[in-house]
């Protein structure tokens, strides 16, 4: 029976702010090593017997960010489902269960959030074997992660009776939220109580079931959303309309917390949810001083502190126990006891509309990047860089001219009733009005400046008339 990796890549990660912002979120970040999150997601289960291509669920803002991250590592992925808007994991596992049972009902999920890390890959897929089994005679089964601290920031499992005829496998007890300290070391010393760790093995059909029991609405929102989705070159849209109509909830409190057919698998094997700096701070290899540095970093007499640093040298003198994390636009400096407390500082973020916590100076895009340089209050400078074949929307703008410059690599430029071929130091204008395109067909990436100036200046001064990637109705995006 193989098992179809269903993989959760939703989360915004504002607890890992400035680094995380809500286009680029922690799961398509380099934390903990050479590869992002997502892609370490799916690396771990390589050498897994019987394993299908991975089911993909994502927002539809980052689904160019998932294919290439997919592409790659060479994974080519059985579906790519794309969310219209966040309803929770509960909705999101539920499409894949429905699009897998479709083919076969007794087709077994392996649900893993793509923003985990996870050292010991054999202990992993012993794991994974062990819940496969429970799951195939009809379990929902989840992994309980024997806890090594008396955790605060995630909710415990309490193991129940052990399963007849399944190994290491016991019947859930109950599910407990975040605890204080105090409750969190009742819960250690008792030794009957495991981290959540929100990963599942499961068969489609048996979940449907489940859900058609204690939450209807969410499935049946769900149906009709699939029922109504379109292909979108690699992509299933779910109609957003049907897909909106599904209450916003997990797994847990949809499902596991009701069910008599929930399963837990106790398992050590270096997991974290990477849910905070300090938790970030913890995984890196340290100084003697306790000290987990990246990037160009100067200390003196510092102990106990993580610091990132992404664009400039970060000093620091005479400090402890601190998180401080650089970045083109933002320095959050904070205690490690209070980093789980970042969440607080996005909040504040979007409710002074400001767009620190939406995206970087550096953006992406499915044709390559653009990164802010300055800006003013009639004009702002960027860098694009374009992928060699690749090219942007054909499109004008209202309220604003542009001046292009090329730095690097060879320019084709549709202005108007024009094409011309740009080279390294020569450049072109954009009227304010004028149809245009710009498109690398050389063999090396394309290096642009472009110079904006006009009474307007927003992403969203764009309308489109042709677009490689089918983006006609989103007007934000180059």
């Amino acid at each position: 029976m193989k098992i179809h990796p269903v993989i959760l890549c939703g989360g915004s990660g504002t607890r890992l702010w400035p680094l995380s912002r809500s286009t680029y979120p922690k799961q398509f970040l380099r934390l903990n090593g050479a590869y992002t999150m997502l892609q370490d997601t799916l690396r771990r289960l390589e050498g897994l017997p019987d394993l299908a291509a991975p089911v993909v669920i994502c927002n539809q803002e980052h689904r160019f960010l998932v294919a290439e991250q997919l592409r790659a590592i060479r994974t080519t992925p059985e579906l790519l489902l794309l969310e219209p808007m966040g309803r929770n994991t509960a909705p999101a596992v539920a499409a894949a269960a429905v699009a897998l049972a479709r083919e076969d009902p007794e087709s077994l999920m392996l649900v893993l959030p793509s923003d985990h890390v996870i050292q010991d890959k054999t202990a992993f897929h012993r794991a994974i074997r062990t819940a496969a089994a429970a799951a195939a005679q009809g379990r929902l089964t989840t992994f309980g992660i024997i806890p090594g601290a008396p955790e605060t920031g995630y909710g415990y499992i309490r193991r129940g009776d052990p399963l007849a005829g399944l190994d290491n496998t016991f019947a859930v007890g109950r599910f407990v939220e975040k605890p204080d300290v105090e409750t969190a070391r009742d819960l250690l010393a008792s030794g009957d109580y495991f981290w959540n760790s929100g990963m599942f093995v499961l068969k489609a059909a048996t979940y449907v079931e489940e859900l058609d029991a204690f939450q209807p609405a969410v499935l049946g929102a769900v149906r009709k959303a699939l029922g109504a989705s379109r292909m979108d070159m690699d992509f299933c849209r779910l109609d957003e309309a049907a897909f909106g109509e599904s209450p916003s909830i997990s797994i847990d409190y949809a499902v596991m917390e009701k069910t008599k057919l929930g399963a837990v698998v106790p398992v050590e094997m270096g997991w974290s949810d990477v849910g905070s700096w300090d938790a970030l701070w913890d995984l890196h290899d340290k100084t003697p001083e306790g000290n987990a540095f990246q990037g160009d970093v100067l200390a003196s007499d510092v102990s106990n502190t993580f610091i990132k640093a992404e664009t400039r040298m970060v000093a620091a003198v005479g400090v402890d126990d601190l998180v401080i994390v650089e970045t083109a636009d933002a320095v959050l400096v904070s205690s490690r006891k209070s980093a789980q407390d970042v969440k607080l500082l996005v909040d504040r973020l979007k409710t002074a509309d400001r767009t620190e916590h939406v995206t970087h100076r550096l953006v992406y895009r499915p044709w390559g990047s653009y990164e802010g340089i300055d800006a003013g209050s009639r004009y702002q400078v960027k860098r694009l860089t374009v992928n060699p074949g690749a090219k942007l929307s054909l499109q004008l703008h209202h309220h604003r001219a542009e001046h292009w410059v090329v730095v690097s690599g060879t320019a084709r430029v549709t202005r108007g009733e024009d094409e011309i071929l740009l080279t390294e130091n020569q450049s072109t204008y954009i009227p304010l009005g004028v149809k245009h395109r710009l498109e690398n067909p050389g063999l090396v990436p394309l290096q642009l400046i472009e110079v904006q100036s006009g009474s307007y200046l927003g992403e969203d001064d764009i309308v489109r008339f042709a677009d490689d990637w089918n983006r006609g109705d989103e007007k934000s995006k180059k």
